[in-house]
């Protein structure tokens, strides 16, 4: 009778056991797991396909590598991770929790997130490749178009939506470089000239401005549109998101000037880029790195904004760079490459 009663008792825990992890499993959390992911050579292949084709001008090969790195996320709008996936990462050194809530407005569908990083993934390809070119020595001209125009700005009532900015205080504006630097001579609060054309019809304005973290602004959002010298294809598969823009640039000058940018270095990154050359900091950055030492690269070239986050978090192995315009970047791989790195900002 008692091995009957022991037995009973050894059943039920079992049974007990395998209800709760099935609860666990079934059971999902508002949380979102980062993990570091695959690092693709921007210069080399993936899933079978060359990840960078350049046609329309002459081209150079290149050895190393020029890696951008990316984050593995569980969890989100429609994809939550199951308590049992939680509970496994509260365990993992390499795994980042976060609430769903910091990283996503409400209501947020999976769809729109999906939608979201693929336009962000397109803008960072379309900036790689006007700032590569610039970079090369090419022209790339620009249109520059007001794509939306904010409700609170003082130029409501004078700006439009498909307006083409063609000169700030007399300059012309032929790019998107050289509306920033005009536009830096603005004191916050002053009126500027503003040339633009309005369904074919040239006209001067007087646009108020306002001030946005020491800066004078129009409360304009622009869209430029760039008239390149060559065509660029990017095969990236389905990575997202804005955060490869960096590595997509480099790959691209590499690519149309003489000579191997790395010296045969495995390099590795991750950095906004937009119009300008400017660097913008990203999510996921402690993952990325470890991703790149998993890859084999020995440096990688993180954003100036991220480099606080890097502090006690680089892996062995592997030299961190801070960089904050694809000028510094590309003075970066240089000094890689030629192991000369002692007057690089670094990060860690």
């Amino acid at each position: 009778m008692a091995l009957q009663r022991r037995t009973k008792i050894v059943l039920c825990v079992f049974l007990l056991l395998v209800a709760a992890l099935i609860a666990s499993v079934a059971i999902k959390v508002p949380y979102v797991i980062l993990r570091p992911g695959p690092a693709p050579d921007t210069l080399g292949s993936l899933d079978g396909k060359r990840i960078l084709q350049v046609s329309g001008t002459k081209t150079y090969p290149t050895t190393g590598s020029l890696r951008f790195t990316t984050v593995s996320m569980y969890g989100g709008p429609g994809n939550r991770p199951s308590a049992l996936e939680y509970a496994f990462a509260l365990t993992d050194s390499h795994a980042e929790i976060y609430k769903e809530s910091d990283l996503f407005a409400p209501e947020t569908t999976r769809e729109q997130v999906e939608q979201q990083n693929a336009a962000e993934m397109t803008g960072s390809q379309s900036a790689a490749e006007v700032v590569a070119a610039r970079k090369a020595g090419f022209t790339v001209p620009e249109t520059i178009e007001i794509a939306a125009v904010s409700e609170k700005a003082a130029a409501k009532k004078l700006l439009r939506t498909k307006d083409v900015i063609t000169s700030v205080n007399g300059v012309a504006v032929k790019d998107s470089p050289t509306l920033q630097r005009e536009m830096k001579k603005v004191k916050p609060g002053e009126k500027v000239k503003l040339g633009i054309t309005r369904a074919g019809k040239p006209m001067t304005l007087e646009v108020p401005t306002q001030e946005v973290d020491g800066r004078a602004v129009m409360g304009v959002a622009l869209n430029p549109k760039a008239s390149l010298p060559f065509t660029v294809k990017l095969a990236v598969g389905d990575v997202g998101g804005p955060s490869a823009g960096l590595m997509f640039t480099l790959a691209i000058y590499d690519t149309v000037t003489p000579g191997p940018l790395t010296g045969g270095k495995h390099i590795a990154g991750t950095g906004t880029m937009n119009s300008v050359g400017e660097v913008g900091p990203i999510g996921g950055v402690k993952e990325k790195v470890v991703g790149a030492r998993e890859e084999g690269a020995t440096a990688f070239l993180a954003p100036a904004d991220n480099c606080a986050e890097l502090k006690g978090n680089v892996p062995d192995g592997l030299s961190v760079y801070r960089v904050a315009t694809i000028d510094e970047a590309v003075k970066a791989v240089e000094g890689i490459a030629k192991n000369d790195t002692k007057g690089l900002a670094r990060c860690g």
